[in-house]
């Protein structure tokens, strides 16, 4: 990894764990003094977080945290219940037994793999996120679409920081039940219940962001 990857790293991290508060300034001399490196190796990370729809560049030519009511987190969730039941559609007309496998073994290791542990802040684990990834990826491979397929790599990439945030917005949430729905009626092909399930899921986390006050 360059200096840069290893900076843009790190502050993502520190993003993903909450150590930068919804709407907080990023200073970008403040963090690369911080972090001990160039101003323009803080700024090609800065940028780099910006494409990748975990920071926001303001006209000043500063940067800060998106915040809890930015519109994009409801537009993201709009395009991808738009996307991924149809997705879905076209992976359980068109999936074989493989991919049968690699969604119940993705659904597997997701709920086996707890949400939260110590030292890694008040926000999901990177272990549980990155299985939870997984078996949404794993549930439209099927497809065999490309083209979709980055495109599902792309919106998930952009709304990675709302999923953290509505989860920890809505501690009731009963996501093992959503996933568990969502696996047996994908593997039963029931393609119309698969499809609204995933549109449902999808929608929850950002409506979990559009209140002032954490769900009950």
């Amino acid at each position: 990894m360059t200096l840069s990857d290893q900076v843009h790293a790190r502050l993502r991290d520190e993003i993903m764990r909450g150590e930068h508060v919804p709407g907080a300034a990023l200073k970008p001399q403040e963090l690369a003094n911080l972090h001990g490196v160039s101003l323009a190796v803080m700024r090609e990370a800065l940028v780099r977080l910006a494409g990748e729809g975990l920071a926001d560049r303001l006209p000043n030519r500063g940067f800060a945290v998106p915040s809890f009511s930015d519109r994009r987190w409801q537009e993201i969730a709009e395009a991808r219940s738009t996307v991924e039941p149809a997705m879905l559609r076209l992976a359980i007309a068109r999936g074989d037994l493989d991919w049968e496998s690699r969604v119940r073994a993705a659904h597997h290791r997701l709920a086996r793999t707890p949400p939260f542990e110590p030292g890694e802040g008040e926000f999901a684990s990177a272990a549980w996120s990155e299985a939870h990834r997984v078996f949404h990826r794993a549930l439209l491979e099927g497809c065999g679409n490309t083209v979709l397929l980055e495109t599902f790599d792309r919106l998930w990439t952009a709304s990675e920081l709302a999923r953290r945030w509505s989860g920890h917005r809505n501690p009731g949430r009963d996501h093992v039940a959503e996933h568990a729905e969502l696996e047996e009626a994908t593997l039963a092909r029931d393609a119309d219940r698969a499809a609204a399930c995933l549109a449902r899921h999808v929608t929850r986390t950002a409506e979990g962001l559009v209140a002032d006050q954490p769900a009950s």
